[in-house]
């Protein structure tokens, strides 16, 4: 399948200059890309650079969301090969969204550009809402590409158009209707592209966008094309738009957070979410994001388990969007807060080699990788590191 982006050319007008192939950074056998999406399955990890990481929980831990605390962690994730690190991007207003929520949190693109120069060999994928006031499309592709220079090809953006109405707000906006959010976005990556791959000067005004681009031109070049692209999705529009545009996309499991549901229903999700890239003569590749709950044995995990769930922080429940049921419900609301006092796409409990047989079972089930999160993450990644990777080196899914 083909190594070159797609350009979809929306917007080209008269005068604009004409549209290249954006060459991926897959197609260069020495990039870091390559390396990673060579391996039988990616690893990578969910920095906690927002208060109270992924859980919404009082029960005591390390993880916090300070620069020195993550910088810890992603030091510790390269020196035990893994693959990726990945940080959220949030705009949230006074107290966040309550609780351990509370809003404080590092921004996702500065906090990982200061990481170029202070890792080796790790790929470090910013979130980044694209449509937000900040963002022309020459500052982004002069900031990314310089920072793609900067990491010898390791800088990876994980493309989002943000959902929640309080984030458009922020920036003095109604929230943009969801599959325009997509069209927009396809403008503003279209135009990005074409600044990291023109020769010469590149002229495009976009139809739905207000920037425009008159002879712009962008240097240093990203070194193998392009940096790694991602984005976030289950709908439609975003399935299209990963199809022309992401070599990975991050797919969350339509029946859940249970493990065993989610392995049930993953093998149609990702075989849709691959078809779609195929038919565009594209390979694509999903990433999960499991948050790992793992002792010696499964008593131990599963008690940990429960004292995560027992601490649950009733204050955490009650502003998100998608989250407003109140703590004290029927059977089904408190399933749904457990649920996110432990946190994660899906919730893997056990010991090492029940995680790592979970794990396995989800490569089977279509997931090309899987972005690890934790309750307690230092100590928490130093178990991984100890006890589980070398069973799934054993299982043949790390070189």
């Amino acid at each position: 399948m083909s190594d070159i982006s797609y350009v979809g050319q929306r917007g080209t007008r008269a005068g604009a200059s004409a549209f290249v192939d954006v060459p991926s950074p897959a197609g260069f056998p020495d990039s870091p890309a390559s390396r990673v999406l060579a391996q039988p399955l990616m690893l990578g990890l969910f920095l906690p650079i927002q208060a109270g990481g992924w859980s919404a929980s009082t029960l005591p831990r390390t993880t916090d969301w300070s620069f020195d605390y993550n910088a810890d962690l992603v030091l510790k994730a390269e020196a035990l090969g893994f693959d990726l690190v990945f940080a959220l991007s949030q705009w949230l207003p006074k107290g966040g969204y309550g609780g351990v929520f509370n809003g404080q949190a590092l921004d996702s693109f500065m906090t990982l550009a200061a990481l170029t120069a202070r890792t080796q060999r790790i790929i470090l994928v910013a979130t980044s809402h694209v449509l937000y006031g900040p963002w022309h499309p020459l500052h982004f592709a002069k900031f990314t590409a310089t920072l793609d220079h900067i990491s010898r090809g390791r800088w990876g953006i994980n493309v989002v158009t943000g959902h929640r109405a309080v984030e458009h707000e922020m920036f003095g906006w109604h929230r943009i209707e969801h599959d325009r959010r997509y069209e927009m976005a396809a403008e503003f990556l279209d135009a990005v592209q074409q600044l990291w791959a023109q020769t010469d000067n590149f002229t495009f005004e976009p139809e739905l966008s207000s920037w425009r681009l008159n002879g712009a031109f962008v240097t240093p070049k990203p070194k193998y094309g392009r940096p790694l692209l991602i984005n976030a999705t289950g709908s439609d529009a975003g399935i299209d738009f990963a199809s022309r545009y992401s070599d990975v996309v991050f797919i969350t499991s339509p029946a859940g957070t249970d493990i065993d549901s989610a392995l049930d229903a993953l093998p149609v999700h990702a075989a849709r979410v691959k078809a779609a890239a195929a038919a565009r003569g594209r390979r694509i590749r999903t990433l999960l994001n499991p948050l790992v709950v793992c002792r010696d044995t499964s008593a131990e995990a599963r008690a940990y388990r429960d004292a995560i769930v027992a601490h649950a922080d009733e204050g955490s429940f009650h502003r998100f969007d998608s989250d407003a049921h109140a703590w004290r419900g029927g059977n089904e609301q408190r399933s749904q807060a457990a649920a996110r006092a432990v946190g994660g796409n899906v919730s893997i409990v056990g010991s090492p080699e029940e995680v790592a047989d979970y794990i396995v079972r989800l490569h089977k089930a279509g997931i090309d990788g899987v972005q690890l999160s934790f309750y307690d993450f230092k100590p928490d990644l130093d178990f991984f590191g100890e006890r589980v990777l070398p069973l799934l080196r054993e299982a043949g899914l790390r070189s």
